[in-house]
């Protein structure tokens, strides 16, 4: 099957020339968007912002979104643009695309797609064969229409399909997959788990999270305010005493009385 596959992506893809130079070109985008529908994308971001906040303090790993993978220099019919795809290795920074061999040829090792309603089986089975042969470590789908969760790592030198409906653990990434059955979940079923118990959160929680700081940062700056305003109220009202009693204490040494013998 794989002899196959690599025989049909070799010709039928279509390799890009520069008609001045004749020399091979890797186009940056397909001008298709990155998302079919605003779930596909809000899953998406969810992924990408939580694998680089995860691996934030090292630069030894590249994540991107979307971006062209060419395993094969010198041809750039070959290609995919996985939805999620992260390298070890490799540092982080912008790419224009992900050209293999000007990366220590260091295939990404986890590849993650989130399946749309314009996603075929066929188109399904084609990406799960170029990430074998390409040689992926682990990957994984999940559709949220049909909340389906599936994954693949790799044995014996091919992807594996993960046989469990529970949970489903990424060595490489250090979390854990699962799906949440209950309706209307923030994550669209899909939770991602760090090992501190952490989950990955949507821009959408993100943002809630954001707002609710912000409320209670908002609501503690007016307590302090008010809790400063009455101190200095009261401090002006000490003061405003201890001006009567100096007063009174002056009239009373002007009389010829000393306050400091009146008990």
């Amino acid at each position: 099957m794989l002899t196959f596959f690599k025989t049909f992506f070799m010709t039928t893809t279509t390799l890009f020339r520069d008609p001045a130079t004749d020399e091979v070109i890797y186009p940056e985008s397909d001008g298709q968007p990155m998302a079919e529908n605003t779930t596909q994308y809000n899953l998406i971001t969810m992924l990408k912002s939580g694998i680089d906040a995860m691996f934030a303090g090292r630069d030894d790993v590249f994540c991107a979104a979307d971006l062209f993978w060419y395993p094969v220099e010198g041809n750039s019919g070959i290609r995919l643009a996985p939805d999620v795809m992260v390298a070890f290795g490799r540092p982080p920074g912008d790419r224009s695309s992900y050209m293999q061999w000007m990366e220590g040829n260091i295939a990404p090792q986890v590849v993650i797609e989130i399946i749309s309603p314009g996603n075929t089986p066929s188109e399904m089975m084609d990406k799960l064969e170029f990430y074998d042969q390409f040689g992926v470590e682990e990957y994984y789908t999940f559709d949220p229409q049909k909340q389906k969760f599936n994954a693949w790592h790799r044995q014996n030198a091919h992807l594996q399909y993960l046989y469990t409906q529970q949970e489903w653990y990424s060595s490489l990434l250090g979390v854990t997959f699962t799906l949440e059955v209950a309706k209307n979940s923030p994550n669209y079923g899909l939770v991602v788990t760090r090992k501190d118990g952490t989950r990955f959160e949507t821009i959408a929680e993100i943002r809630r999270a954001w707002k609710a700081a912000q409320k209670q940062a908002d609501s503690e700056k007016r307590r302090a305010e008010a809790e400063q305003k009455k101190a200095e109220q009261e401090r002006m009202k000490a003061e405003q005493e201890k001006n009567r009693a100096d007063a009174f204490a002056e009239k009373l040494r002007a009389l010829g009385v000393n306050p400091d013998d009146i008990g």
